[in-house]
């Protein structure tokens, strides 16, 4: 009941805000005729209609996230149309024929007289309410988020419900208000002209903006400044479990547990003795993302009440592959007690920028968790990361009460999750996670007690330990000359034939093309892709000169055969015995294939 209440005054806010103007025309158009039988049926038909499209859209909001790439360039596509029909009348007048006969035939008032009236203005307002998109501030995000989250139910519906009513009431009011507002304005016609013109113009500015990547951040500003404050002073108006609870199926918000000092993450999280935590920061605004996979848009406010684990990945990095297997288990085990997992993918080389490289890449892991793309690095930037992998562990009151960089320290950052949904209210947790998870194939654990290698990256960039002839020279086809194995020293490498040298990978220019490396590891890595056609491009590894047999990795054959398919790292080898000092060569069968770096483990 209360939730119900916090929504409608939520909708009745959005009067204030621009998301409204679209609708407006349409309720004002009904103002000559008595409210019961027009404008009262219209703003029920609308309220009823945005209510059911928005519980189908957080339904299908995974399936549209999926869609997103293309989804956009319709949408600037339309937006554009749309614009150059504000501009010229005889593009809007042929656009809008459809529309002018249906909105005719609803506006006219048949023989049927009152009945016939109300029927019709229903039909308006069902075809309104498929216009209006209110603006998402931290009330409507919070119902939309938990139906993104736990899908959608009945109480969604409900919600979403609650707040159209909300927003039909206030339109209400205006309209009885200002019933002789909107006419004035329709007899301004040199006054309408020039609005129309002008909204033409910023239309396809906005177009432009959005084509290019500019408009970030900035949107979502000017959309919901306006009514996000009033809103939040509302959620701040219910101090005992509005924010969680409007997650469907959360747990309660956090109590006055925080009260005891002491211990580190680590320890124990009995609630008469739970460690005082640093607070870090507060969870910074998740804008920025260029789209959003098993997940509708998440943001702090709908997140209230949560405990959170922000995990900076990218799936070209083997250190973020084999902290996978530990982030699944524990979304697994605690999303039904008040945890959300968001990855958020930062890409570190150019083609993980790619939607749907990621996409792929998340598909082919088996993440089932919301992820962020963050192409552009804005939510990189809000956290100031430097590292990956990286989590932050935030609390139900939406403030960052730890991290973890790199690999390991599984058992530590379990039990500060534990902590921070007991303070979040839960008391009723299952057993932790085995600290002994082991991982498959490249998500397997590395053997931390024998690696004698670095990462090395291959592109100028940032290469080192390059032992080739003549030195690197940039962005040149160059015919290189690889010294003998012999000759290599550890952690030096070196490339034959012709090749040109980027600032992130070398691209093999014609056959033949080999890769040598010393190097000493159980696991070789290499991040390997196909040229720009995307044709595959079949390889063989060899180690100290023979097929690697039992030693071959994931992506290889005893034989050391394989191919690249796609733009990602590729296991080459796996020692299975005792591990030493090896030379490894890859030689490509066909020209085109891209090499950006080698890791190990």
């Amino acid at each position: 009941m209360v939730l119900a209440l916090l929504a409608f005054l939520g909708g009745t806010l959005t009067i204030i805000s621009p998301c409204t103007l679209p609708v407006l025309p349409f309720v004002f158009a009904k103002t000559d005729r008595p409210f019961m039988r027009s404008t009262l049926p219209l703003l029920l038909g609308m309220a009823l209609t945005f209510s059911g499209v928005a519980t189908l859209a957080a339904v299908g909001g995974g399936w549209a996230v999926r869609l997103n790439t293309v989804g956009r360039v319709l949408a600037l596509l339309l937006l554009g149309l749309f614009g150059v029909a504000l501009l010229s009348k005889r593009v809007a007048e042929w656009l809008a024929r459809p529309a002018i006969a249906l909105g005719n035939r609803l506006l006219q008032s048949g023989p049927g007289g009152g009945t016939a009236d109300a029927i019709q203005s229903v039909l308006l307002g069902v075809a309104t309410g498929l216009l209006w998109a209110p603006c998402a501030g931290p009330i409507l995000g919070l119902i939309l988020t938990g139906a993104a989250i736990h899908g959608p139910n009945a109480g969604t519906t409900l919600l979403l419900l609650a707040y159209a009513l909300g927003a039909a009431v206030s339109i209400a009011v205006v309209t009885l208000a200002g019933r002789g507002v909107y006419g004035a304005l329709r007899r301004s016609l040199v006054v309408g002209e020039a609005l129309r013109r002008g909204l033409g113009v910023l239309v396809l500015a906005a177009v432009l903006i959005i084509g290019l990547g500019w408009d970030t951040g900035i949107l979502t500003q000017l959309s919901v400044g306006s009514t996000t404050r009033l809103e939040q002073a509302l959620l701040s108006a219910f101090p005992s479990g509005p924010t969680a609870a409007a997650l469907p199926g959360g747990s309660p918000p956090a109590t006055n547990m925080m009260m005891s000092a002491g211990a580190h993450p680590g320890a124990a999280t009995h609630p008469a003795r739970a460690p005082e935590l640093p607070i870090e920061g507060q969870l910074p605004p998740l804008t920025g993302a260029i789209g959003w996979i098993n997940s509708a848009p998440l943001t702090p406010e709908a997140l209230r009440g949560k405990v959170v684990l922000i995990d900076f990945w990218t799936y070209s990095c083997i250190n973020c592959l084999r902290t996978l297997p530990y982030i699944k288990a524990w979304y697994q085990r605690y999303r039904d007690h008040g945890l959300v997992i968001i990855g958020v993918h930062s890409p570190e080389f150019a083609f993980e920028k790619d939607p749907g490289n990621v996409r792929r890449a998340v598909r082919d892991l088996g993440i089932d968790y919301p992820v962020a793309i963050d192409s552009n690095l804005a939510i990189w930037q809000a956290f100031d990361n430097e590292y990956w992998p990286a989590d932050y562990f935030v609390d139900g009151l939406g403030r960052i009460r730890g991290h973890a960089f790199g690999e390991g320290g599984y058992a530590a950052s379990e039990q500060l999750i534990r902590q921070l949904l007991t303070l979040a209210g839960d008391r009723d947790l299952p057993a932790p996670v085995s600290p002994d998870i082991q991982g498959v194939g490249i998500e397997a654990a590395p053997d931390q007690t024998d690696i004698g290698s670095p990462e090395t990256y291959i592109g100028y960039q940032r290469a080192s330990d390059f032992a080739s002839t003549p030195a690197i020279v940039p962005d040149k086809p160059v015919d290189y000359h690889a010294p003998s194995m012999l000759q290599l020293q550890l952690n030096q490498w070196g490339l034959s034939g012709n090749w040109s040298v980027g600032g992130q990978a070398a691209v093999l220019q014609t056959l033949p093309g080999t890769i040598v490396f010393q190097f000493h590891a159980r696991d070789l890595h290499l991040v390997l892709g196909p040229g720009t056609a995307g044709q595959p491009i079949r390889f063989r590894v060899l180690l100290d000169g023979r097929a690697p047999g039992q030693d071959h990795g994931t992506d290889t054959d005893a034989q050391g055969f394989g191919v690249v398919r796609e733009q990602r790292l590729y296991q080459l080898i796996r020692q299975s015995g005792e591990v030493g000092s090896h030379t490894f060569s890859i030689e490509f069968l066909a020209p085109g294939v891209h090499a950006y770096s080698f890791t190990f483990g």
